[in-house]
């Protein structure tokens, strides 16, 4: 871990990662000029549906249609956190009015939120102050699989087994 904080490898289909496109299919939003170009593209009703989204290793925002891979976002890459974010126009402005940690490709622990406010906070767009919906991964140290952890019962939906308390999904990490 650096500086930055904790980097997320895809631990995803493997034939989803084979399917991205060199450079990634995630706009890269580095100031709030990329941003009003970017929402400025978007039809009047895409906004109603949340997008995906990922703060690659670099910290800056890259943002995708939402049923878009967030490994194709990121084009591959690790990131800092993933998800899906909303936003809506309050007023003269954009804001975020919600943003989750949901990646199944990426299962970012939810630590990843300083990563992401840190992004937003860079393009200037107002947020909440955490995740507006938190998704808890683990993976199982029995079968191996991933699981995302609902009302606090650390137990395998694979195998029964009990899940770890910490963020354990990519060993490598």
């Amino acid at each position: 871990m650096d500086a930055r904080g904790r980097r997320y490898r895809y631990v995803g289909p493997v034939e989803l990662k084979a399917a991205v496109r060199p450079g990634g299919s995630g706009y890269r939003i580095s100031s709030a000029a990329d941003f009003g170009r970017w929402i400025a593209g978007r039809s009047t009703t895409e906004p109603a549906e949340p997008f995906t989204f990922v703060v690659g290793i670099d910290g800056v925002l890259r943002l995708a249609p939402r049923r878009s891979e967030h490994v194709a976002c990121a084009g591959g890459d690790m990131v800092l956190s993933a998800g899906e974010i909303s936003f809506v126009r309050e007023a003269d402005r954009w804001i975020v009015s919600e943003v989750s940690n949901q990646s199944t490709g990426y299962c970012p622990d939810l630590s990843s939120w300083s990563e992401v406010a840190r992004a937003l906070d860079d393009i200037a767009l107002a947020r909440p102050s955490g995740f507006t919906h938190e998704v808890v991964f683990r993976r199982c140290p029995d079968c191996q699989e991933h699981n995302i952890v609902r009302e606090d019962d650390f137990v395998c939906v694979f195998c029964g087994s009990d899940l770890p308390a910490d963020w354990n999904v990519d060993p490598t990490a």
